[in-house]
């Protein structure tokens, strides 16, 4: 963990010799009309330096999302989103690129669809068209790109097996993947609904299950499952990994020395920029 942590410090030593440009980060609503009773819904953008002024030009977009009972925001306050994505794109590790982060905290907590809550249909039939028709967003495969932690980290996994053909990369960090018992969630009056969403859409038997079209496009996608060797979720993030291995789906596993927290998904953070678009 002392080499990742000073690896993530001289990011920002090194950035502050060089140039100081820097994005932008506005806290948003946009309409809501797919999830029951919301008529709005938040989420977080980073706007990459130069957004205003170089009006002809169009970015590749990272969507974001955050973790069980966190917000969209968090990625600004603990991630430290700004200041890593100005250093990698002033360092010119990177390209400029939007960065989004929808909000599915409020109400019902989770990424998923439900009959009464139905979060991943709101995400790909009313947010991602919503960001790529009021920012100037590259709309194809090759210029999205998925990450997430905890929860969002799962919401990630199950958006890239669901939907391949929307993503280039899934950076997926400390995922939740199936039901595990937890002690937090027995006081919470919806903790039985969730875990029962989330073993709905286990990815882990999702792979397992699936004909060979869908590994065939599973494998357009450059897959990276990280996760700290002291995480609760490590366990199922294996058990996926060793389902990708017997379908032959591609991808990297990283397990570092870590926890399921900001320590760890911190550095997560710079390395999911860093390889979110690496070919453009």
């Amino acid at each position: 963990m002392k080499k990742i942590i000073l690896s993530f410090l001289l990011l920002f030593v090194c950035g502050g010799m060089f140039s100081q440009d820097k994005g932008r980060i506005e806290y948003m609503k946009m309409p809501c009309k797919m999830l029951k009773g919301i008529s709005q819904r938040d989420y977080t953008l980073y706007l990459p330096p130069g957004y205003d002024a170089e009006k002809a030009e169009r970015y590749p977009v990272l969507y974001l999302l955050h973790g069980g009972g966190c917000e969209d925001t968090q990625w600004v306050t603990d991630g430290r989103l700004p200041e890593v994505a100005d250093s990698l794109i002033n360092n010119h590790i990177v390209p400029k690129m939007v960065i989004v982060c929808p909000e599915a905290n409020k109400n019902k907590m989770i990424w998923f669809n439900d009959p009464d809550w139905t979060y991943e249909d709101f995400f790909f039939k009313e947010f991602v068209p919503y960001i790529e028709s009021h920012y100037r967003v590259l709309n194809d495969k090759s210029s999205r790109s998925l990450a997430g932690f905890s929860m969002g980290g799962g919401g990630s996994v199950v958006y890239g097996v669901h939907h391949p053909e929307y993503f280039n990369m899934v950076y997926a960090m400390s995922s939740y993947l199936r039901r595990q018992p937890l002690e937090f969630l027995k006081n919470d009056p919806l903790g039985e609904w969730r875990q029962t969403v989330v073993e709905r859409n286990n990815p882990i038997k999702y792979v397992a299950e699936c004909q060979q079209t869908k590994i065939n496009q599973l494998n357009t996608v450059r897959w990276f499952i990280d996760c700290g060797d002291d995480d609760f979720t490590l366990e199922g993030n294996m058990d996926f990994v060793k389902t990708f291995r017997s379908r032959g789906v591609r991808h990297q596993f990283r397990v570092k020395d870590g926890n399921h927290n900001w320590d760890y998904w911190r550095p997560a953070l710079v390395e999911a920029i860093k390889n979110a678009f690496i070919n453009k």
